[in-house]
């Protein structure tokens, strides 16, 4: 149970910056509206 409980308080942390930093890390800008290719383009024709 000891190591269950140092476990979470060892991990709460980490956990905590982390969302910190992706929730203030976010880029400023708008999406594409050109879609991604998700394929490879095949021949020409």
């Amino acid at each position: 149970m000891r190591a269950l409980v140092a476990a979470a308080a060892g991990l709460a942390p980490v956990l905590l910056v982390v969302l910190l930093i992706a929730a203030l890390d976010v880029p400023p800008g708008e999406t594409s509206p050109r879609p991604l290719l998700t394929t490879v383009p095949g021949p020409k024709k």
